[in-house]
């Protein structure tokens, strides 16, 4: 079994980057979050989303996770950011749960 333990170590290695990455960008969505309420703007912004897609599509590597693969986890990455930004438009100022130590 030690390729295979290899391999899941190299799968833990990645998921780490990953998850460092998706906190990062979490952080400024709630950044962006904080200038959409002083600014009033809607927290849905469809054309903005449709840029985010069209983008990761186009930089999708061809391989096992392709344009339609990508999209459809950015899919959930825009929506869980767009739950930060209400979070914080709403008044959360971290405090609560699901926050973390950002």
């Amino acid at each position: 079994m030690g390729r295979l333990d290899e391999l899941r170590d190299d799968i833990d290695r990645v998921d780490e980057v990953l998850v460092r990455l998706l906190n990062e960008r979490a952080r400024v969505a709630c950044e962006i979050g904080r200038i959409k309420k002083d600014l009033g703007i809607e927290v849905y912004q469809p054309e903005r989303e449709k840029q985010v897609l069209a983008h990761v599509r186009g930089i999708a590597a061809e391989g096992p996770l392709g344009p339609d693969a990508i999209a459809r986890l950015f899919e959930r990455i825009i929506d869980e950011a767009r739950r930060l930004e209400r979070r914080v438009i709403d008044g959360d100022d971290g405090d609560g749960e699901d926050w973390g130590d950002w």
